[in-house]
């Protein structure tokens, strides 16, 4: 049976590198665990005058190369495991990325969807209250993750200025613009994926053309742009999740690409497949007025029949574990971009790695949202700011270079006589700059 604890699977991915790297004992061990874990009670006074007194949690994982830094989540089965796992591979999302960060996360067990804007802001800022002495911008700098948003983040960042008594604007990235929040962060994570995405097809030789002249726009311009769907020659697409990294990834990879059809996506409810390619406009359209895209005249396929499916690449964007020992062998995708955290156990990795299909994996595909995140704290910090074009100019020269650092680590140790997959070569170099700081710094 696999082991589908988070923690338990970062920790055995950083085993399996570990092993690899010939890693020393206690470097190992202290790589393991996070150095800190903070467990909150957060009383919070209800619209019907009741209390309700919620557990949140804050993990700092490393900061040996910076301040750490990762999303809070608000979620009803959230678990201090999972904050772990996530603190854990943001360590290595920052270090794959090289940014001067280390990786925390942080999370509330609740149900946002059954609380009321009002009862929302008095969490957030009661969790600020909860955490604020152990955050800070060169300390730990939160962001928005699952059910939270610019405007949870906003609230946040002001409960933390109150407390300081100044505006601390670079405390919290994710927020709105008008308050220090950064252009290009809402598709970052989507927009650092295509990158990445153009890399690796660079790499295997697949001939996906690029649209050079919308490489660096504005989503909302892309938005604007009419549906064209390639008849012929196209690199089909499915994309398991229709979330914000799904819908950004069908627009931009239909906008940013000349060449590229998404054929299948699907969501909570189940998906639909249509050969002849789905357009992004009626499918953004369909989700928001009818709440799922099964609702799309088309072929109704499972989200399990999705993952199967002959395509070009496969883009799992909401779930963790969903590529596993047992359907691994079924997927025929050649690449598959990880844009969801965690989405393909270890079991898997080595079966997909054997059948020659390239894995981008999460802490590479999805580290633009940190990375936006970054720049962001660097314009606050500054206190100048960038245009659009800037932001994506600097994120393309990020993820590109991620994506290269990885495949000649991969290469280099193939030369050792050593067949690693790309995870576990993500790994090594994101473990190798932890390790470098940690070792000047005298850790070890």
């Amino acid at each position: 049976m696999e082991e589908l604890n988070p923690f338990k699977i970062a920790q055995k991915q950083l085993d399996e590198a570990a092993k690899i790297m010939e890693l020393d004992e206690a470097t190992h061990a202290m790589l393991r665990e996070p150095m800190r874990t903070l467990i909150v009670t957060i009383p919070v006074k209800m619209d019907n005058g009741t209390t309700k007194v919620f557990t949140g949690f804050r993990v700092q994982y490393n900061d040996a190369r910076g301040p750490t830094k990762g999303g809070i989540r608000w979620h009803p089965e959230e678990s201090l495991d999972t904050v772990k796992a996530l603190a854990a591979w943001m360590t290595w999302k920052t270090a794959i990325v090289d940014l001067p960060y280390g990786g925390g996360k942080g999370g509330i067990i609740c149900n946002p969807k059954e609380m009321s804007d009002a009862e929302k802001e008095r969490l957030a800022r009661g969790y600020i209250r909860a955490i604020g002495r152990f955050i800070g911008p060169e300390k730990d700098i939160p962001a928005p993750d699952v059910y939270t948003n610019p405007q949870i983040m906003a609230w946040m960042m002001d409960e933390y200025s109150k407390i300081v008594g100044y505006n601390a604007f670079g405390v919290i990235t994710g927020k709105p613009l008008g308050i220090g929040g950064s252009k290009g962060r809402a598709d970052a994570t989507a927009r650092g994926g295509m990158y990445v995405l153009r890399e690796a097809t660079r790499y295997i030789k697949m001939d996906l053309e690029e649209n050079a002249e919308n490489m660096y726009k504005p989503y909302e311009e892309l938005e604007k742009m009419e549906d064209s769907i390639p008849k012929e020659n196209a690199i089909t697409i499915a994309i398991q999740g229709y979330g914000n990294a799904g819908q950004f990834a069908h627009l931009l990879v239909t906008r940013l690409f000349k060449n590229a059809k998404v054929v299948a996506v699907s969501d909570s409810k189940g998906g639909i497949y249509s050969e002849d390619g789905l357009p992004f406009k009626k499918m953004r359209k369909t989700k928001q007025n009818t709440g799922s895209v099964i609702n799309y005249e088309a072929k109704k396929i499972t989200n399990e029949e999705l993952l199967e499916l002959d395509v070009d690449i496969l883009i799992p964007a909401a779930l963790e574990n969903v590529i596993h020992r047992d359907n691994a062998d079924k997927i025929k995708a050649k690449i598959v971009l990880e844009l969801a955290n965690g989405p393909t156990t270890p079991e898997a990795d080595e079966i997909l790695h054997k059948k020659n299909i390239l894995v981008l994996p999460d802490f590479l595909a999805n580290a633009g949202g940190v990375t936006v995140s970054y720049f962001e704290w660097v314009q606050n910090i500054t206190g100048y700011y960038w245009d659009f074009e800037e932001v994506y100019e600097k994120l393309d020269k990020k993820m590109s270079k991620a994506f290269w650092d990885v495949i000649n680590k991969q290469k280099e140790y193939k030369e050792k006589g050593k067949d690693i997959h790309t995870r576990t070569a993500a790994y090594i170099v994101s473990i190798e700059r932890v390790v470098k700081a940690m070792k000047d710094r005298g850790w070890l």
